[in-house]
């Protein structure tokens, strides 16, 4: 079933749309453009010396994964209320499966990255191994954040005006467009408080194990992981929680 609800999700993202599956690549493409003219042409930030393109692009790949999955996750219950409330299957189910229709954007958009690295002579090294580990932390983020905010959509609508204002402050409290040396400069501690932001973590392990930035703080990884790991039990948790009054809700 979730297989089936994720490929419907994308079947209808784009269906009557001209450019269709593209829009997975032109939008961290176009958001990469933006970065670089604003955050490294004219206000001159550090990219660890890796070039600003592939640097921003790379954290943008793992974050319009996120972002977009957050957001799909988050309206999928009240999208989905007549399945809902007309048959009964694991509600879970249904974020999830929003999930995994934006994991098919992050492959197209990846293999773009792969390319870029190709382009600007990056290699990665050993660490590469660890892509992997990463993308799961991205992932276990992605779902307790995603099933926290469904079953408090259901429970109150004002969530979904909530989470595009949150997704867009979030982007900016995490090292996309610049690099977490530039907290860790302002003070050490910065690093532990930075670490509360899961998605700090996954940026960083991200591109440390790709493109082979330094490590300026691995307490934040550290501290990442264990929020996300927080988000999840107790997302999960709250989730069953209140999954037996969604059919009356909705």
């Amino acid at each position: 079933m979730m297989y089936f609800l994720a490929w419907r999700d994308i079947k209808l993202k784009y269906k009557q749309t001209i450019l269709g599956a593209s829009w997975a690549i032109l939008q961290p493409f176009l958001a990469m453009l933006l970065f670089t003219l604003i955050f490294n042409k004219l206000i001159g930030l550090s990219s660890e010396g890796i070039p600003y393109p592939l640097f921003s692009y790379s954290g943008l790949v793992i974050w319009l994964f996120f972002a977009n999955s957050v957001m799909q996750a988050s309206d999928s219950l009240v999208a989905q209320a007549n399945t809902v409330k007309k048959v009964y299957f694991p509600r879970m189910v249904i974020p999830v499966a929003a999930v995994g229709c934006n994991a098919v954007d992050f492959f197209l958009a990846f293999l773009v990255l792969i390319g870029m690295m190709v382009y600007y002579g990056s290699s990665p090294g050993l660490a590469v191994l660890m892509v992997p580990l990463f993308l799961i932390l991205a992932l276990t983020t992605v779902l307790g954040v995603g099933l926290w905010l469904s079953a408090l959509n259901v429970l109150f609508r004002d969530v979904r005006h909530v989470v595009p204002f949150m997704i867009q402050m979030w982007l900016f409290a995490s090292p996309i467009a610049y690099s977490s040396s530039f907290m860790a400069d302002k003070n050490p501690i910065w690093g532990y408080v930075y670490g509360m932001n899961p998605m700090a973590g996954v940026v960083d392990g991200f591109r440390w194990a790709l493109l082979g930035t330094e490590m300026q703080q691995p307490q934040v990884i550290i501290i990442s992981s264990l929020v996300a790991v927080a988000l999840l039990v107790s997302g999960a948790y709250f989730f069953k929680r209140t999954e037996r009054v969604f059919a009356d809700v909705l």
